[in-house]
C-alpha cells in the first residue's frame, strides 16, 4: 500500500452459509481526497462491500477470503472492540434511509450529541457547540432550533444532510456513502452530492460512493467500479467508463439511461435477469454472457479477467474493443403528434385545493396546497408533472382520481365536473400506477385475479373462462408470459411486479392513466423496461397518460408535454423539448440545471 492509499480491498470473497458466494476476487483502492464509485443493479452486490468494511455484514454472510486494508490497518484480522471504535471516528458511514437511520422518539440534537460523545467530545456544552458547527457546515437553517427537533419535522433532504455532518463530524478517512440520495428531489441531490464533494476536499477524505444511478456516478466520482452479479467487469475513470465504456454491460447501462438533452432513442433493453448466487456457481464463462448482445461461444465457456485497457482502466471482457458496436435505435421522430385527437380527457380551470388546520388554541387557518390551476390534457396525449416534494404534484393526483374533493374551480374529467357528477361514473375512466410495486400489491392473490381486479367492482358476473381470456391479453400487452397469471407478487422481479401494477390498471380501458412515480428506485434496466411499455402500448391503447416524476429525463423520454409545479402553482407549462431546452421561469431553470448534475472539478 502507498502512502496514498487510504482503502485497499484484495481479493474479497463474501459467502453465504452454503459456500455461494454473494461477492468474488473484488479488488479495488480509494487514494486520499478520492471519490470512488460501485455502480450495479440490485443483487450485484454494492451494499456489501460497503457492510464489510463497516463490519455489518447481513447474519448468515460471511468474509470467505481476501483482505480489507484501512491505512495501513488490516480490518479483517482486528477484533470486534478494535474495529468498532474505527467507526465514527476514522471511518463514516451515510446510510441510504435517512428516517429508518434516526430513532424517531430522540431528538435529532440527543442523537447527533450522543454520537459526537462517543467519538471523544466530553462536555454537553461542547457537544451542543460543535454540533451546531456541523449544521451550519452542512447548510442546515436555524442550527439551535434543529437540536430540539424530532426526525419526523425535518424533510428527506435535512435529514440527509444530517447523516452526512454526522459521518464527517470526527473529520474521518474514509466515508462510506450508501445510495445517499435515493428518491431526494433532483434539486435536493444536487445540494447533497455537492456537499459531500465539498467536505471530501475541506478534509482530503476518501469517499465510497455506492449507486445504482449511472449519471450521478458520472457528476460526482473521480473513478468507478461497474459491478455484475458479484464481480467487478470494469474499473477506471469515471469520465472515461461512462462516455466511452470497455465493457458491454456498462454500455448497455449507459444506453438504458434516458437523458435531458440530444437527440432521443430507443432504451436499451437487457432480456433475462442477473444469475443469482446458485446459478453463478454453475456458469463456467461469464456471467453477463447470456444476456450480452455481443456474446459468442467462448464467452459461455470460458470467464475472462479483469484485464487492462488503458491508463488505469480495466475491463473484464474477451473482445472490450468491440463494446462500441452496441449501440441504440433512433426513436421515430413526428410520430406522437399524430395520434393526439381533438377531445380534451381532463380540464382544470383556475383549480385550487386548501385544507383547515387547527392550532392548539383552537384558531383555524387555511393552508392552500393547490391555486389556480389551468391546464388540459387532449386524448391520447402524454404529459408529466415535475416538481420537488410540497409542490403540489400528489395533491393534483389525489383531486383528479377523487381522493379529495375540489376547494376551488373545476376539474372535468372526460366532460364530467368532478365535484357534481357521481363518484361510481368514473370508475372506470381514471385509473392509477402506484409508486412501490410491492406494497400496491396483495401477495395472498395470484397475479391473474390481480390484473383483473377491477371486474369485482362491477355490477354483474364474469365467467371463469371470460376472466381467463382477459388475464391473457393484459398479461401480453405488458409483455409478460401467460404462465405468469398462476403466480404470486413475491413470485416476480420488481420490474414484473410494476408491468402486472400497469396490467391491473388497464383492465377497465381507462382513457386517463395517472403514473406516480413508477420508475422511482428501480434499477436502470428495469427503468428502461418500464418506459418502453409504456412507448409501446401507447401504439395500441387508447389512454393519455399524467406521469409524476421528479427525474427530467424520464418525463422527456415519454411525454409531449410537461407541466412544472412550484409551491401549489404551475409555473409554466409546454411541450417538453421547449420547457427543458429553453426553460423560461426562474424555477425550472434551477430544476433543469440541477438535474444535469455538477461535475466534481465544478465543485
Amino acid at each position: 500500500m502507498t502512502e496514498h492509499d487510504i482503502l485497499r480491498i484484495k481479493s474479497l470473497e463474501i459467502s453465504l452459509m452454503t459456500g455461494h458466494n454473494i461477492l468474488n476476487g473484488i479488488d479495488l483502492t480509494i487514494r486520499a481526497g478520492r471519490i470512488h464509485g460501485v455502480i450495479g443493479e440490485s443483487g450485484a452486490g454494492k451494499s456489501m462491500i460497503g457492510s464489510a468494511i463497516a463490519d455489518t455484514l447481513p447474519q448468515g454472510l460471511e468474509i470467505s477470503r481476501g483482505a480489507i486494508e484501512f491505512d495501513g490497518l488490516t480490518l479483517t484480522d482486528m477484533n470486534a472492540r478494535t474495529r468498532r471504535d474505527l467507526l465514527g471516528r476514522d471511518i463514516g458511514f451515510i446510510p441510504q434511509e435517512p428516517m429508518s437511520a434516526l430513532n424517531p422518539s430522540l431528538t435529532i440534537g440527543h442523537q447527533v450529541c450522543h454520537h459526537l460523545a462517543r467519538i471523544g467530545l466530553r462536555t454537553a456544552k461542547t457537544r451542543q457547540e460543535r454540533a451546531v458547527e456541523l449544521f451550519t457546515e452542512v447548510g442546515l437553517d436555524r442550527p439551535w432550533d434543529l437540536l430540539q427537533s424530532y426526525p419526523h419535522q425535518l424533510s428527506g433532504g435535512m435529514l440527509q444532510r444530517v447523516l452526512i455532518a454526522m459521518a464527517f463530524a470526527s473529520n474521518p478517512r474514509l466515508v462510506i456513502a450508501d445510495e445517499p440520495t435515493t428518491a431526494l428531489d433532483v434539486t435536493i441531490q444536487k445540494k447533497v452530492v455537492e456537499l459531500i464533494a465539498r467536505t471530501r476536499a475541506a478534509h482530503n477524505t476518501a469517499v465510497l460512493f455506492i449507486t445504482h444511478d449511472l449519471q450521478l456516478a458520472a457528476d460526482v466520482c473521480d473513478d468507478v467500479s461497474v459491478l455484475y452479479a458479484g464481480r467487478i467487469v470494469e474499473t477506471g475513470a469515471a469520465e472515461r467508463i461512462i462516455h466511452a465504456p470497455m465493457h458491454p454491460y456498462s454500455r448497455c447501462l449507459n444506453l438504458a439511461t434516458p437523458n435531458l438533452s440530444g437527440p432521443k432513442a430507443q432504451l436499451m433493453i437487457l432480456p433475462g435477469t442477473m444469475p443469482g448466487p446458485v446459478d453463478r456457481m454453475q456458469m463456467p464463462g461469464c456471467e453477463f454472457a447470456l444476456r450480452c448482445p455481443l456474446a459468442e461461444d467462448q464467452c459461455h465457456s470460458t470467464r475472462p479477467a479483469l484485464d487492462g485497457v488503458g491508463t488505469e482502466h480495466k475491463s473484464a471482457c474477451h473482445w472490450p474493443e468491440r463494446t462500441g458496436l452496441i449501440t441504440a435505435v433512433e426513436a421515430p421522430t413526428g410520430t406522437a403528434a399524430g395520434r393526439l385527437g381533438e377531445k380534451l380527457v381532463l380540464r382544470a380551470t383556475g383549480l385550487g385545493k386548501a385544507y383547515r388546520q387547527h392550532d392548539w388554541l383552537g384558531r383555524v387557518r387555511e393552508v392552500h396546497a393547490l391555486r389556480g390551476l389551468d391546464f388540459d390534457v387532449r386524448e391520447g396525449e402524454f404529459v408529466g408533472i415535475v416538481g420537488e416534494s410540497g409542490s403540489g404534484k400528489s395533491s393534483l393526483t389525489k383531486l383528479i382520481v377523487g381522493l379529495e374533493d375540489v376547494s376551488t374551480g373545476v376539474l372535468e374529467l372526460v366532460g364530467l365536473d368532478r365535484a357534481t357528477a357521481p363518484r361510481a361514473d368514473f370508475f372506470d375512466k381514471v385509473q392509477l400506477v402506484f409508486q412501490d410495486p410491492q406494497s400496491a400489491l396483495n401477495p395472498r392473490r395470484k397475479i391473474g385475479r390481480l390484473v383483473t381486479q377491477a371486474l369485482e367492482g362491477r355490477g354483474g358476473a364474469y365467467s371463469a373462462a371470460t376472466r381467463a381470456e382477459l388475464v391473457k391479453t393484459l398479461l401480453a400487452k405488458v409483455m409478460l408470459p401467460p404462465e405468469v397469471a398462476d403466480r404470486f407478487p413475491d413470485q416476480l422481479s420488481g420490474g414484473q411486479k410494476q408491468r402486472v401494477n400497469i396490467a391491473r390498471a388497464l383492465c377497465s380501458n381507462p382513457q386517463l392513466l395517472i403514473a406516480d412515480e413508477i420508475v422511482s428506485g428501480l434499477d436502470v434496466s428495469v427503468q428502461a423496461q418500464i418506459l418502453e411499455l409504456l412507448s409501446a402500448l401507447r401504439k395500441e391503447a387508447a389512454f393519455s397518460l399524467l406521469l409524476v416524476s421528479h427525474d427530467l429525463a424520464v418525463v422527456r423520454h415519454v411525454c409531449d408535454r410537461t407541466l412544472v409545479m412550484c409551491k401549489g402553482e404551475i409555473v409554466e407549462q409546454g411541450p417538453v423539448e421547449e420547457v427543458f431546452g429553453n426553460p423560461q421561469h426562474p424555477y425550472t431553470r434551477d430544476l433543469v440545471a440541477a438535474a444535469q448534475g455538477p461535475t466534481v472539478s465544478s465543485i
